[in-house]
């Protein structure tokens, strides 16, 4: 009896998955395709992210629902703004226009003028025209959300217009706007603009950081830069570390390393580009392969007269089903991979530059030429040479002295040439001691400032753990 009961309840169950959807009303159908269309664009899907904002502004048209139309539009923008600037402003205005029609949330009218703005300044520079078109957008934006105290879009606001002075090589004007942006985003996080706006922050201290940069003013730019919190973002981590290097060989006059590092950089970038293409190709492919399953399983519907039938085509659907799941997972392992490919790359890039600076500083050309001579070095070499390592080496010196307040300068400066990979002979010549008399500092050292008592841990592995 249960056994006949349960073969009764799993027909019923593919019954129900073989039987025909019901339709939905073509507004609904429009909120579902701008929905899928953020989902595809969310994992990078720029090509079916595009075709499902076409067919959601279609069917938002045809049933007027203009909220979803304009957004559609938006997203649209969004989606061609780096491939196609000039169709990507052509969109903006036309969800402006939409908008501006049938207003709703002045929010939006925000984010519509801003967005219009941005893709004005992008056209401008590309074309090398005039940003007229872009400020009046953005002062536009500002000045509503300035009115209703949109703390969050005003931040936003004044990000792009800070963008734009820096694009016209404004940029004392780019460090104003910059600086008020940047004041707007320090909230106290006890509200949801207030996260809102601090998401926001990251964005004003780069252009804030690129004019101090573009003003020669170095010791700004990095004092900023340093206030970044890239977190899992690593392409924000790249350009945070990229420029700082460049801080380091500007100081040094080394121009043309400077543009090795934006070359070098470029690259990795051409190779992350690549990677979510070929992921775009992915999602393409299992668009295609869903819309076969769905032909698949209507023509089934169609044939099913018996219970036979239906289990067959239930059959036929979950064996898809794990072709397309299994499909996904080597996709996904392959982009890993991929990924993972591509961060090595780049740690070796950023290894090679930061080796690359070490080697041309005065410090480290006495070093490498001092053979058994003595060697003396003085107190101004001692501070290029440590402000260096900080400036490529994450600040790691600096921490050694906040953690370490007890510690002295002799030490430091040992730990400075352990760091560097110093023979123990050429140390000795440093200070005129034997080798032995080094190995003996060494371990001291260890023992007592950082506390170590493995024998099998070297200081140099201690270093390289703070």
């Amino acid at each position: 009896m249960f056994i006949r009961t349960l073969c009764i309840f799993i027909m019923g169950i593919l019954l129900m998955a073989c039987s025909q959807p019901q339709q939905h009303s073509e507004k609904q159908a429009a909120a579902y395709s701008l929905e899928k269309a953020e989902t595809a664009l969310a994992n990078d899907s720029i090509r079916l992210g595009e075709t499902l904002l076409r067919k959601a502004i279609r069917l938002s048209e045809k049933s007027e629902d203009w909220h979803t139309n304009y957004i559609a539009y938006q997203r649209l923008a969004e989606a061609l703004s780096q491939s196609n600037p000039e169709e990507a402003l052509q969109l903006m205005k036309k969800a402006l226009t939409i908008y501006e029609q049938h207003p709703d949330d002045e929010r939006n009218n925000v984010i519509l003028l801003d967005y219009a703005g941005t893709y004005a300044a992008q056209v401008a520079f590309t074309t090398e025209g005039s940003y007229d078109e872009a400020l009046d957008f953005i002062h536009r934006a500002y000045d509503i959300a300035k009115k209703n105290q949109m703390t969050d879009l005003m931040c936003q606001t004044l990000t792009s217009l800070a963008n734009i002075a820096w694009a016209r090589e404004d940029y004392r004007q780019s460090l104003d706007y910059a600086h008020q942006a940047e004041r707007l985003g320090v909230g106290d996080g006890t509200s949801e603009i207030d996260v809102a706006t601090a998401n926001l922050r990251p964005g004003a201290l780069q252009v804030l950081a690129r004019s101090y940069l573009s003003l020669n003013m170095l010791d700004s730019a990095e004092t900023v830069y340093r206030q970044i919190e890239p977190g899992d973002d690593v392409h924000l981590a790249y350009i945070v570390q990229s420029n700082l290097a460049k801080i380091a060989l500007r100081r040094m006059g080394a121009t043309k390393v400077e543009d090795d590092i934006d070359d070098a950089f470029e690259q990795i970038e051409d190779f992350y580009y690549k990677a979510l293409d070929q992921k775009d190709q992915y999602y393409q492919a299992t668009l295609h392969q869903e819309m076969e399953n769905q032909q698949l399983e209507y023509r089934s519907q169609m044939y099913a007269r018996t219970i036979l039938m239906t289990i067959v085509a239930s059959l036929i659907v979950i064996i898809a089903i794990v072709l397309v799941v299994r499909y996904r997972m080597r996709a996904q392992r392959q982009d890993a991979e991929h990924h993972k490919t591509q961060l090595h790359q780049a740690k070796e890039v950023v290894a090679f530059l930061q080796n690359f600076i070490l080697e041309r500083t005065e410090v480290m050309k006495k070093l490498n030429q001092s053979n058994d001579m003595l060697i003396n070095i003085k107190a101004h070499e001692w501070n290029e040479i440590e402000r260096t390592l900080n400036a490529i080496d994450n600040n790691r010196f600096a921490n050694i002295r906040e953690q370490y307040p007890d510690i002295q300068e002799d030490d430091i400066r040992l730990c400075i040439l352990t760091r560097l990979g110093i023979s123990n002979r050429a140390i000795g010549n440093i200070y005129c001691i034997t080798i032995s008399a080094v190995q003996h500092r060494k371990l001291k050292l260890k023992k007592e400032m950082f506390g170590e008592t493995n024998p099998d841990i070297t200081l140099e592995q201690i270093l390289n753990s703070i």
